[in-house]
């Protein structure tokens, strides 16, 4: 094979990032070509009798395929020849954008997650590679396909729109890496520093007050201009402030757990930014959500026992959380569980919990799709009955007159 050398680095440089591929042939089984290990826990394998080629169909010559499948994983597949026999080069899956909470709620109902597997399902496509349509990667595979069919354009066919099939010049999506070397005055940069730490401190503090003072001072001015391309400049002073922001509010006591989920939330926010218009709001909302998170969760004034036993409660809604298994995960008695709870945080146990169900059952009828069955088993709460009656009398209203509300608001 001509371009035996040039495979290997390209095969190897995805398998650094974290992303699968394989060169097989269309007669072979697909679990040859699909990554074995995300297939089987999110779908399933495949059965024996389907091939690589019952997946993809007939293929044009000289063609790229792109195909995103109705769990939103992403593949691209193109034509080879490996010595005489014609194979194909696999790349996938991955996600070509990061995927929200909610819908991986709504993803675990449809494929029959329990409530207690979802963080665990979540984990499996946190770890799903993100690949957005300018990567780098794609820039490299690009080159490849110009270098192995000889032409500096080719056709790209999005499988899931067929009659979308474009020829796109390579190097389109170059990834514009030039830095501006324009030195930043000292003047500009204490100006920068000061402000970014009145914002940490803020935060810290849960200093909700502060936003109009300190967001009124957010312009333009403060980036350190790292790129030539103003969006990509914002978006890398995000991606900074979302980091200290962060930091602060570990700081403030807010423990890792609640932090990470929040952070995550930002990072993707900060990508998905499409024009410099959306940037001082981002700034703010930021700004406002970790300085209610230090305010909701800093728990800094509890005893160690106490935060534990917060942090197994919020971890998860769906565990057993009776006051003998909470007691029995510190080696301590319920007695002395429930007298510590009820002294530090003015609340027993039970009602901790009970508002937090409901907290929570509120948010996801009112963000999601889910039937109210499944918003009661993640809440904990086996008896659907039950459930209806808790909510109601926490909220005043039914499971579904509160959703058929928060739909007309």
């Amino acid at each position: 094979m001509l371009y035996e050398k040039e495979l290997k680095l390209l095969c190897d440089t995805f398998k650094k990032c974290r992303v699968h591929t394989a060169v097989v042939s269309p007669l072979e089984p697909l679990n040859a070509a699909i990554d074995p290990t995300i297939r089987d826990v999110v779908l399933g394998m495949p059965s024996k009798q389907q091939t690589v080629h019952s997946f993809v169909g007939n293929l044009e010559p000289k063609t790229m395929y792109k195909f995103t499948d109705e769990f939103n994983l992403c593949y691209t597949y193109l034509p080879i020849e490996v010595g005489a026999e014609a194979s194909l080069l696999f790349v996938g899956p991955y996600l070509s954008s990061g995927v929200s909470h909610t819908t991986l709620l709504e993803l675990g109902e449809r494929l029959n997650i329990p409530p207690k597997e979802q963080n665990y399902f979540e984990e499996i496509y946190a770890g799903i590679p993100v690949l957005s349509e300018g990567d780098p990667l794609f820039v490299m595979l690009d080159t490849f396909c110009e270098q192995i069919w000889d032409q500096p354009s080719f056709a790209i066919c999005d499988v899931n729109a067929p009659d979308s099939v474009t020829s796109l010049p390579l190097g389109a999506n170059t990834v514009n890496d030039s830095i501006d070397d324009t030195l930043l005055n000292i003047k500009a940069m204490e100006t920068r520093y000061k402000f970014e730490n009145e914002l940490i401190q803020a935060v810290v503090h849960g200093q909700l007050h502060k936003e109009k003072l300190l967001v009124s001072s957010f312009s333009e001015k403060l980036f350190e201009k790292r790129a030539q391309d103003p969006l990509r400049n914002a978006k890398n002073y995000g991606i900074i402030m979302n980091t200290l922001l962060r930091k602060a509010a570990e700081e403030g006591g807010v423990h890792p757990v609640y932090i990470d989920k929040m952070s995550s939330s930002f990072a993707l926010k900060i990508e998905q930014m499409s024009s410099l218009s959306q940037n001082t709001a981002l700034m703010k909302e930021m700004f406002r959500s970790y300085c209610k998170l230090v305010r909701k969760h800093s728990v800094q004034k509890y005893s160690l026992t106490v935060q534990k036993t917060i942090l197994i409660i919020d971890n998860d809604l769906s565990a057993d959380l009776s006051l003998s298994a909470l007691a029995a995960q510190q080696n301590i008695s319920c007695a002395y569980l429930s007298s510590l709870f009820k002294k530090e945080t003015g609340k027993t146990v039970s009602e901790y919990i009970r508002e937090k169900r409901m907290q929570y059952a509120e948010r996801l009828l009112s963000t999601t799709h889910l039937q109210v069955q499944t918003v009661a088993l993640h809440c904990g709460v086996m008896d659907v009955q039950y459930f209806s009656k808790l909510f109601k009398k926490h909220t005043g209203k039914t499971p579904k007159e509160y959703r058929e509300a928060a739909r007309e608001q």
